[in-house]
């Protein structure tokens, strides 16, 4: 994906591909409370167009769960709050999915990028590390590690907390770019649409730490791009992800066909994929759609298949 790509090399000092989607673990029943903040704090920001203001900053802080977090883990987070350089609360985005489909992509990130890769959308790669790591690299000169650092879980929603360090070598920079960065995921249902299809709630806040060599390159001439490619980023996923749940639920048998040409991805992670996208069951398909699997694909992808050099 184009767009997905430049942001990647505009955040590059900070390795956020983690927007990409990561996660992993489950809350327990106790956190059930949690559910109403997360679903309350999505509501306060469905009307907001994305901010980057103080008063957003200072509220997205206060909304993570650093009490929570393993020792470890929460001291990066708050290294990584007391040295932000810019911070962005995106749009809250809209996804036309089941809960449990949108759950699994956000715990096994390195499949949507598996499904990228095979529809040939993407450069991007993204490798399990070990638990709840990954090894980022975007193919334009990012790379970098995600960690993720919290994960809960409620009935209607759920919040991660991941944060990744690298680096940029290439066109937007003269220099070399390197930093960290805080992403906090949340998500919640919404009610269904009018034709009865269940729809999610996502809302992304990112915390930019750059090192002091790129300070003044990220926050004059790069702030720009930040800002507008990462809230095209997160769009044009949200779509992407609908467009594939809706596929899969008209033919079961084409997502069947493309998750068995993911060699990267688990067999256990790609039949789990194949039924959720499914829902489970998905709807009566023609006959003639259920065999042309490979147009099925083309007709996936072609919103983000690069345009052909004239």
């Amino acid at each position: 994906m184009r767009q997905q790509q430049s942001l990647l090399r505009a955040f590059a000092l900070a390795a956020c591909g983690g927007a990409v989607w990561c996660g992993g673990g489950m809350a327990s029943p106790a956190r059930a409370a949690e559910q109403s903040a997360i679903t309350a704090d999505l509501d306060a920001s469905l009307a907001e167009a994305g901010s980057s203001s103080r008063e957003s900053r200072l509220r997205a802080m206060q909304s993570i769960p650093l009490a929570r977090m393993p020792a470890a883990n929460r001291d990066v987070a708050e290294a990584c709050l007391r040295a932000t350089t810019l911070f962005r609360r995106l749009p809250v985005e809209t996804v036309t999915c089941d809960g449990e489909l949108l759950d699994f992509l956000l715990t096994k990130p390195e499949t949507l990028v598996d499904v990228w890769r095979v529809l040939g959308i993407s450069r991007l790669s993204l490798d399990p590390a070990g638990q709840g790591q990954w090894r980022l690299a975007d193919g334009y000169g990012t790379v970098g590690v995600v960690k993720l650092l919290h994960h809960d879980r409620t009935a209607d929603g759920g919040v991660l907390v991941f944060h990744g360090r690298g680096g940029y070598t290439g066109s937007l920079s003269p220099r070399r770019l390197t930093g960290q960065c805080l992403v906090v995921v949340r998500h919640a249902t919404l009610e269904p649409d009018m034709a009865g299809r269940q729809r999610q709630a996502v809302q992304i806040d990112a915390f930019l730490d750059v090192d002091g060599l790129g300070l003044e390159i990220v926050t004059r001439a790069l702030h720009p791009l930040i800002v507008h490619s990462a809230a095209a980023n997160l769009r044009e996923i949200c779509l992407f992800v609908s467009q594939f749940s809706a596929a899969a639920a008209r033919n079961p048998a084409g997502i069947a066909r493309l998750t068995s040409r993911m060699p990267r991805t688990d067999p256990e992670d790609r039949h789990a994929l194949a039924r959720l996208a499914a829902g489970g069951h998905g709807t009566p398909a023609d006959a003639a759609e259920r065999s042309d699997a490979a147009r099925f694909e083309t007709e996936l992808a072609a919103r983000w298949m690069p345009a052909p050099a004239e």
